[in-house]
C-alpha cells in the first residue's frame, strides 16, 4: 500500500520538530568521532563469560548519571530542582562503607545488604527533608536543596572523619563492578529502575498527576490532586536514585571520598534532562529523552579523552556541545531555520476592488431560471 504524497512531508516535519532528534544526532555524531579515532570502538567481545567493549563501558559509567537524571526528571516535571543529589551520592557511599568497615566480616552478604538498606533509608530521610522544605514550608526548590547540597558534604565528611574510606568487600563490589548475566550489574540495576519508573508514570495516573502539578499546582489542588504529596514523593525518589548511584560509584572503586564522590553530578543530571527535552518550566517531561541525554553526556566525556583534548579545556568543550544541542532544540531556532530555508516572504499584490481574492476559493455560481 503506497503512502499518500502529502503524508510523507507531514511525517518529515513531525520528525524534524521532535525534541529527541538533535540529542540522537549528537549521540550518533559523538559515536562516529570515536569510530574515526578508533575503528574498533563499536566492537563488543565476550571474555570469561562477560561482555567487554567501549559501548559497555559507556553504559556502565553512564548508569549513575542516568539514575540521578531519572529522579531529577520527575523533580523538574513538578517545577522544581534538586541540587543536593551530589551530596546524597557522597553520603550514601560513605555511610554504607562505614557500616561495612566496622563489621566483623566485611564479606558477609547480610552485612552488605544491611549497609545498602541503611543507606537507602538515610536517603529517604534526606529526600523527606527536601520535600518538607519545598512542599510544606514553601521554600524555593533551588534554595531548599542548596541547603542540603552544602550541609551534605559536611555530613559525609563527619561519616568518613575527613578520610577516604577503603573497604574490601566482594559482595559490595558487585553493585558497581560486578556482572550479572554477562552484563555489568550497574547497567541491569539502572535499566530495571528505568523500566519500573516508566511503567508507573506512563501506565498509571501517576505521570498525569506529576504533569498536572508541574503545569499548575493550585489548579491541581482545587481539582482534588494532593500536590503536596506528589512534590514530597518526587524529592524522596530523587534522593533514592542518588543514593543508588552513590552505592554504584563507591562500590566500583571500593572507596568513599566525601570531597569528590558525586561532585558536579547534579549538573550532568540537569544537562541530561534538558537535552532530553524536559521543560524546566514543569509539566512536560520525557524519560526516553533523559535516557538519551544521559548517554550523550557520558559519550561526550569518553570522546574528550579519546580525542585527546587537554584536561583544562574539557569542561569548555563539553559546554559548547551542550549549548549547540540546546540551541538546535530551541523553537526560535527552528523558526529561524524555516524562514531562511523558504527565503524572504513576498507580500501579495494589492487586491483590485470587486475582484475575487486569489487566496479564497469561490463556489461556482448556479444559474437560476424563472419558471
Amino acid at each position: 500500500m503506497s503512502t499518500p504524497p502529502t503524508e510523507a512531508p507531514s511525517r518529515l516535519r513531525t520528525m524534524l520538530r521532535s525534541r529527541l532528534l538533535w540529542p540522537i544526532l549528537a549521540l550518533v555524531a559523538l559515536l562516529l568521532v570515536n569510530v574515526a579515532k578508533s575503528p574498533g570502538f563499536l566492537s563488543i567481545r565476550m571474555q570469561d563469560g562477560h561482555l567487554f567493549g567501549s559501548l559497555i563501558d559507556i553504559l556502565r559509567n553512564g548508569a549513575p548519571i542516568l539514575l540521578v537524571a531519572l529522579g531529577m526528571t520527575l523533580v523538574i516535571a513538578t517545577r522544581g530542582i534538586d541540587l543536593s543529589v551530589g551530596a546524597v551520592v557522597a553520603i550514601s557511599g560513605a555511610f554504607a562503607l562505614s557500616i561495612i568497615g566496622d563489621a566483623r566480616d566485611p564479606n558477609s552478604l547480610a552485612v552488605v545488604l544491611a549497609a545498602v538498606a541503611a543507606s537507602l533509608i538515610f536517603a529517604v530521610v534526606l529526600g523527606s527533608w527536601n520535600g518538607l522544605l519545598v512542599s510544606v514550608f514553601g521554600i524555593q526548590p533551588i534554595i531548599a536543596t542548596l541547603i542540603l547540597m552544602t550541609a551534605g558534604r559536611g555530613i559525609a565528611m563527619l561519616i568518613t572523619e575527613g578520610q577516604i574510606l577503603t573497604v574490601s568487600s566482594a559482595p559490595y563490589k558487585v553493585i558497581g563492578g560486578g556482572y550479572w548475566f554477562a552484563l555489568p550489574a550497574s547497567i541491569i540495576i539502572a535499566a530495571a529502575l528505568f523500566i519500573l519508573v516508566g511503567l508507573l508514570t506512563r501506565k498509571t495516573a501517576l505521570g498525569m498527576l506529576i504533569e498536572s502539578v508541574g503545569i499548575n499546582p493550585e489548579a491541581s489542588r482545587l481539582a482534588g490532586v494532593s500536590s503536596r504529596t506528589i512534590v514530597w514523593t518526587v524529592y524522596v525518589f530523587s534522593a533514592i536514585c542518588a543514593a543508588i548511584a552513590g552505592l554504584m560509584i563507591s562500590s566500583n572503586v571500593t572507596a568513599a571520598d566525601a570531597n569528590s564522590a558525586g561532585l558536579w553530578i547534579e549538573m550532568d543530571a540537569i544537562l541530561a534532562v534538558v537535552l532530553g527535552g524536559t521543560s524546566l518550566a514543569g509539566g512536560r517531561y520525557s524519560l526516553t529523552g533523559t535516557l538519551i541525554g544521559a548517554f550523550v553526556i557520558q559519550t561526550l566525556t569518553t570522546t574528550v579523552y579519546s580525542v585527546g583534548i587537554a584536561p583544562e579545556i574539557t569542561l569548555v568543550f563539553k559546554a559548547l556541545v551542550v549549548i549547540a544541542v540546546c540551541l538546535l532544540q530551541a523553537p526560535r531556532m527552528h523558526a529561524l531555520l524555516r524562514r531562511r530555508g523558504h527565503g524572504p516572504t513576498v507580500a501579495p499584490p494589492p487586491a483590485t476592488p470587486g475582484a475575487p481574492d486569489p487566496g479564497v476559493s469561490t463556489p461556482p455560481r448556479t444559474k437560476v431560471t424563472a419558471s
